[in-house]
């Protein structure tokens, strides 16, 4: 079961999908589509929202009139600004002239190069790509036409200019066969890596953000793997999940096609080590917890053959080198009677161990630990700072799977787990997990984002074990979640659902016991509400798309205020000359007759929310006489009466109303290239889906903090072809326009536009059209208009 965004993925019938994504154009759509757009009219636009609009909204690629070739950014400072957007098509291409967009956050943008240089050879090797095609080179002009101006199409360009021209910031792949240690020729493996695109990111998500790192270990060095090949399971887990919900990346799709062979048994060397009870064992293990001893020759060499192993040469050539003891080492290892982990059903380790009863539960739990021990031995001399990389390196890829599988068990261990207490019987054993915190806080927000329905439950039995200290005597998968003994590979998905599974209380959780990564074409529904699907079920991943997180948009940044002047400037781009018809006067409809007086607020209801907080908290330390201090929470609808008709819009998200900053001497010109529509307040029910939510779902859009958008609110009559319309004949979907909102007349008007934003998520500019107005500056594409004018008597009247 996939662990989040790249793994699990939860669908509700209530959620409602836009599938108007944009395809690829070829060069013969584009023509024909800028010749339907000569023949149409051009739209008037209404509405004032002059310097409303430049002080505060986002960026866009909306269509404009082909009016001006004035000015050009590449005449100015803006030309920076706008490289990492891609230039409009041509029919979207009006006037040559455009602002500032808002630029990348600059932590995520040092987070997406630092996860370009580790992620799937992006720093590729001097011979993979010429020096010509350096990410690092200076910047080339944008191409904003093909040929080239100046240029003719049947001309000859040089390497050289070649390159700068058509290879700059293109992504260039490059295919990898590998053979396999010990196999044939026969066999190999694949693997492709990726580079050129300026430090643009990968196609690989974040691991961190997929709460998957469990998911993937490097063989050699700590942290994430810089290439594919560099991890213990294949295909490279590291390396699997793409950035679009339900996808994998081009290396894991390349790996598919490898041809891995069966596993070989082992050839038992007849090398047995020395007998150990369980205190003898754990003894040991809490020692290594303070390292080997490689710099005691003597010591190092008394404790593994007197206490593990037996040294048959000790009389003539005692084994006191690190290489020998490794290869002693790996011939007791190779014996048939130990765990084999290569398994898929060895693969939660922790099944071995739960158990602790007496009899053959006792004998299983020493021999699990004196595997462990060894292979922990093994691993400490192996990473011993007496080999170079180079030897280690070579000597991991001779190790056979089924001692490296070992090995990765006890680096977990030695990473993860301590040892506080132990005796002769498993019951005298104590453990800390040093990843413990950090499980439980990735528990709950997992069990967030997958939406679980019974979401306080589960949560208020997880506060319960963890403050008894019980949370390894919850479930063997549990007990594996959150000490960290996890094996690489599709194992940990699974371990994380079913330990929210197992804390939950509800006994119909009892039917999903049987989930397993050994089957993962699964999936199941819980309580009739959301659905659960793997990520390598196939519908999972049609469904993924519809599955984002409820989780809050970007907000304004350091990057965002310090290039708010260039964005919000109201003569536009710097240029040398200023032409009057870049701009226009946009007046919104305040005459009398225009003002929506058909909106009245008819209901205010609550339901229980399927989230409550623990009741068990008190006041006063529970002394008598105080009384319970946890409210009850509730979910909030409000119905409005919009002429005649009932609209009930649900308060889904914690969204902000910015007020505007007053202006003076208005009304004010409006530069073209800032967009905005303009619609009536009692027509606010019918948009959905502003600013393309479900048709980009980008991770870095550069909108309104917001979440995922909530189910839209049913017409009342049925009709959908009416609800859809509003915004249907508007194809930009321009991810920066501006939704202009004319609340004028009653204030049950602005509730409405307030309401209809809390249940999209979109956060917006709330401005007095007399005296006030900003959007882009604010970054918000969502812009209520009153007018205070329409009130001055209610002082009065009070």
């Amino acid at each position: 079961m996939a662990a989040s965004l790249a793994g699990l993925h939860s669908t509700s019938p209530s959620d409602d999908v836009n599938e108007a994504d944009a395809l690829p154009r070829t060069a013969m759509d584009q023509a024909a589509a800028a010749d339907d757009d000569r023949d149409r009219k051009p739209k008037k636009k209404v509405g004032f929202l002059g310097g409303l609009l430049r002080s505060g909204s986002l960026a866009f690629k909306g269509t404009k009139d082909k009016k001006h070739e004035g000015r050009r950014v590449s005449e100015g400072d803006v030309a920076a600004l706008r490289q990492t957007r891609p230039d409009p098509p041509p029919r979207d291409r009006a006037r040559s002239r455009r602002r500032p967009r808002r630029p990348d956050p600059e932590p995520q943008a040092a987070n997406t190069a630092a996860r370009a240089l580790k992620g799937k050879g992006a720093s590729v090797a001097a011979d993979d790509v010429d020096d010509e095609c350096d990410d690092h080179a200076p910047s080339a002009p944008v191409v904003a036409e093909w040929p080239p101006r100046g240029m003719f199409a049947d001309e000859e360009l040089p390497p050289q200019h070649a390159l700068e021209l058509i290879c700059r910031g293109a992504s260039l792949h490059k295919g990898h066969k590998k053979a396999v240690p010990h196999a044939p020729d026969s066999y190999y493996i694949l693997y492709s890596t990726s580079s050129g695109n300026r430090g643009a990111g990968s196609d690989t998500a974040n691991l961190h953000d997929a709460m998957a790192q469990l998911m993937t270990l490097r063989m050699l060095g700590q942290g994430q793997a810089s290439y594919p090949w560099e991890t213990l399971e294949q295909p490279s887990c590291a390396f699997m999940y793409g950035q679009r919900p339900g996808t994998i990346t081009l290396n894991h799709w390349t790996a598919m096609a490898s041809v891995v062979p069966p596993p070989i048994a082992l050839r038992d060397a007849g090398v047995e080590p020395r007998p150990m009870s369980l205190f003898r064992i754990f003894e040991r293990l809490k020692e290594l917890q303070s390292g080997l001893e490689d710099d005691d020759e003597a010591l190092l060499y008394k404790i593994l053959y007197r206490r593990i192993l037996r040294d048959p040469d000790r009389m003539f050539s005692p084994h006191r080198t690190l290489d020998r003891q490794i290869t002693d080492l790996i011939l007791v290892l190779s014996r048939p009677d130990w765990i084999d982990f290569t398994e898929p059903r060895n693969q939660v380790a922790t099944r071995f161990v739960f158990d602790r009863g007496e009899g053959a539960h006792e004998d299983r739990y020493r021999t699990f630990f004196h595997q462990l021990l060894l292979s922990l031995e093994l691993e400490l001399r192996i990473h011993s700072t007496q080999h170079g990389d180079w030897a280690k390196e070579k000597l991991l890829q001779q190790i056979p799977p089924k001692i490296q599988w070992s090995l990765a068990l006890a680096r977990r261990w030695r990473e993860y787990v301590r040892v506080d207490e132990y005796g002769e019987t498993p019951d005298k054993i104590k453990l800390r997990y040093k990843l413990k915190k950090r499980q439980v806080k990735m528990l709950k927000r997992f069990a967030q984002m997958m939406k679980w329905p019974n979401l306080g439950g589960a949560l208020d039995s997880l506060k319960e074990k963890d403050e008894a200290f019980h949370l390894d005597a919850i479930s063997s998968d549990a007990f594996a979640f959150f000490s960290g003994l996890v094996f690489p590979g599709p194992s940990f998905p699974f371990l994380l659902m079913n330990t929210l599974i197992d804390l939950d209380p509800d006994p119909a959780t009892d039917h999903l016991a049987l989930l397993s990564h050994t089957h993962v074409q699964c999936g199941f529904q819980y309580r009739n509400s959301h659905t659960y699907w793997s990520a390598s079920c196939i519908v999972g991943k049609v469904l993924a798309p519809t599955c984002r997180p409820r989780q809050q948009r970007r907000r304004m940044g350091p990057e965002d205020v310090e290039s708010m002047g260039e964005r919000s400037d109201p003569l536009g781009p710097t240029a040398e000359a200023f032409p009057v018809g870049d701009y226009e006067l946009a007046r919104p409809r305040t005459d009398e007759g225009f003002e929506v007086d058909t909106v009245r607020i008819e209901l205010l209801g609550f339901k229980p929310s399927a989230t409550q907080p623990s009741p068990d908290e008190e006041n006063g330390n529970g002394a008598a006489g105080s009384r319970s201090a946890t409210p009850q929470l509730f979910d909030a609808t409000i119905q409005f009466a919009i002429d005649g008709l009932s609209w009930p819009l649900r308060l889904m998200y914690d969204v902000s109303f910015i007020s505007a900053w007053p202006c003076s001497d208005g009304p004010h010109p409006l530069f073209f290239d800032y967009v905005y529509k303009a619609i009536p307040v009692d027509e606010i029910v019918r948009v959905r889906d502003w600013g393309g939510l479900y048709a980009r779902q980008r991770q870095s859009a550069t909108t309104s903090a917001r979440s995922s958008p909530a189910p839209p609110p049913l017409p009342p009559n049925g009709n959908l072809d009416d609800y859809y319309d509003q915004l249907g004949e508007d194809a930009e979907h321009d991810e920066e326009k501006v939704l202009v909102v004319e609340a004028f007349g009653v204030r049950d008007n602005e509730a409405l536009a307030r309401a209809w934003c809390s249940h999209w998520g979109l956060s917006a500019v709330v401005a007095d059209v007399d005296r006030t107005w900003e959007a882009y500056a604010a970054t918000l594409t969502v812009v209520i208009l009153v007018d205070d004018r329409l009130h001055v008597d209610e002082g009065n009247e009070a």
